[in-house]
């Protein structure tokens, strides 16, 4: 069923409130930015009719059998963790979300918006529009400020830091990306009120809301992972960060001092070279190529540095292995990408799990895209933990304090949304 919209913003709200009755549902949201790899603006799906639950070990096999048995739509998450099937990796740190490793769906429910054109794919299509036009839209403030701990003191992430830059120096690696996580216990949030605030206050490309029963991933991201295209692969790393200002002389001097820092120009190009050596794996012999390298897009808080690559699938690769041939995502490893992930697990503090990870969907016409699940709050409401971390690319230039600022920029969203001014316990 086919419907024009007059209040596309209204119908957004009302899909997401009616969607948030389910035990499962998957939001994805362009927030209106478009590329010539859009497929539409926003997506919901809703119920399950059948789905996928694995831990790392037999994962990516598990999935390749689920996505044969369900060609059509399917949404879930790959989470970070999913590294130790792929290599001889382990991760052993503090979990308090328990999210599974890997989860898809097929969903009983879709809404699909393009421009002002909305489509329900369901059989029940009827119910559900009348459904949803029966809502009145519901704005609930979240809940007052929430008392946020650090797994870091500062002092240990500058200490960590310059610990990880000594191993740069000796070789061991090139570029790694070193996270911390912020945390908050017995905690008690209103997840859609949560989403729909960060939302509006960083409305980015790739955001997207996933709730897997009592499991909430609030995901504000602005980073693609890896599409499918028809035979086509698109990858889009983010690295260089720089700050948005409200002057527009210090915003544009902010944006240009992205273009010629070295130390962002080394980390951009160290993990394009990653991206195209992952994608060889995949790629027809000879198609891999830099669509756009050192790239500058501006974000509600920030500027970033994002280069495109592309190649186009061998035809003995599935896609699923694609994805898997290219996982986690070499934005949030770094380089050489087994040693920086190694080495991670040995200076971080706490399991990614969905973080680092990626959401995304597998479409009837044989297309993906999956999003770097980054800027995204995590909620487990059985055990009132909330939670979400922020990395920054450590190099051989790489400053510790403007390091640790620089994850707090990157957090600025979702401090803001949290009521939070910015100091953590830890």
């Amino acid at each position: 069923m086919k419907i024009q919209l007059t209040d596309l913003q209204q119908f957004k709200q009302k899909g997401l409130q009616w969607a948030s009755t389910f035990d499962v549902f998957c939001c994805l949201d362009s927030n209106q930015f478009t590329d010539k790899y859009s497929k539409f603006d926003f997506l919901v799906a809703a119920g399950v009719k059948a789905e996928i639950t694995a831990q790392a070990g037999a994962a990516f096999d598990a999935l390749e059998k689920f996505r044969d048995q369900n060609p059509g739509w399917i949404n879930g998450f790959l989470t970070y963790d999913l590294k130790n099937e792929i290599e001889d990796l382990a991760s052993g740190k503090i979990d308090g979300l328990h999210f599974p490793e890997l989860y898809f769906f097929a969903p009983e429910h879709l809404l699909v918006v393009k421009g002002d054109e909305a489509e329900i794919i369901s059989n029940k299509s009827q119910q559900v529009l009348e459904e949803i036009n029966s809502l009145k839209v519901i704005q609930n403030d979240p809940s007052g400020p929430v008392q946020l701990k650090a797994r870091f003191s500062k002092e240990e992430y500058i200490d960590a830091v310059v610990k990880i830059k000594e191993h740069i120096s000796r070789g061991d690696i090139y570029v790694t990306n070193f996270c911390q996580e912020f945390y908050a216990e017995n905690t008690v949030i209103d997840p859609l009120s949560i989403f729909t605030k960060l939302n509006s206050i960083s409305p980015n490309p790739f955001s997207s809301f996933f709730k897997l029963k009592d499991k909430y991933a609030l995901c504000a991201s602005p980073e693609r992972f890896l599409a499918k295209r028809g035979k086509q692969l698109i990858s889009q790393p983010i690295k260089g960060t720089s700050k948005r200002y409200a002057d527009p002389q210090k915003d544009e001097l902010s944006k240009q001092k992205l273009k010629d820092l070295t130390k962002e120009l080394q980390e951009n190009v160290m993990i394009v070279d990653l991206v195209r050596n992952d994608l060889t794996k995949s790629a027809k012999q000879g198609t891999v190529n830099t669509e756009e390298l050192f790239g500058i897009y501006s974000f509600s808080q920030v500027h970033q540095m994002i280069s495109t690559v592309v190649c186009e699938k061998s035809e003995g690769v599935s896609d699923v292995q694609a994805i898997k041939n290219t996982f986690p995502m070499g934005s949030m490893t770094g380089a050489p990408k087994i040693s920086a992930m190694r080495l991670m697990e040995q200076y971080e503090r706490t399991k990614r799990g969905v973080y680092s990870g990626a959401i995304g969907y597998f479409s009837p016409d044989g297309d993906f895209d999956f999003n770097v699940v980054i800027r995204t709050l995590l909620y487990n409401n059985t055990e009132k933990y909330l939670s979400f971390q922020a990395g920054s690319a450590i190099t051989y230039h790489a400053d510790p304090e403007q390091e640790y600022e620089e994850c707090l920029l990157k957090a600025q969203a979702i401090l803001e949304v949290l009521g939070q001014t910015g100091s953590f316990s830890a």
